[in-house]
């Protein structure tokens, strides 16, 4: 679900800056360090982030496939000296 907030833009520097709520970057799937790309418009700013996002792990299991990964990940009998 789409996320929106009204912001202030504030003086940072010699630049201006706007902070993104929380609730708005989980929305975007930003993170703390990734590389966003910003472009002007007639209307206003767009922040994109740059390359794939990384995926959720709710969406990886949902990609998961037994039968091309090799289902257990373990599927190997004990090695070593483990006690069953």
């Amino acid at each position: 679900m789409a996320k929106s907030a009204t912001l202030r833009i504030q003086q940072w520097g010699n630049s201006l800056a706007v902070r993104i709520p929380a609730a708005v970057a989980r929305s975007a799937h930003f993170e703390v360090g990734q590389e966003v790309e910003v472009t002007t418009d007639e209307v206003g700013v767009t922040v994109k982030p740059v390359g794939p996002r990384k995926l959720t792990l709710a969406e990886k299991l949902a990609q998961f496939d037994p039968a091309k990964h090799g289902g257990e990940a373990m599927a190997t009998g004990a090695v070593g000296a483990e006690v069953v």
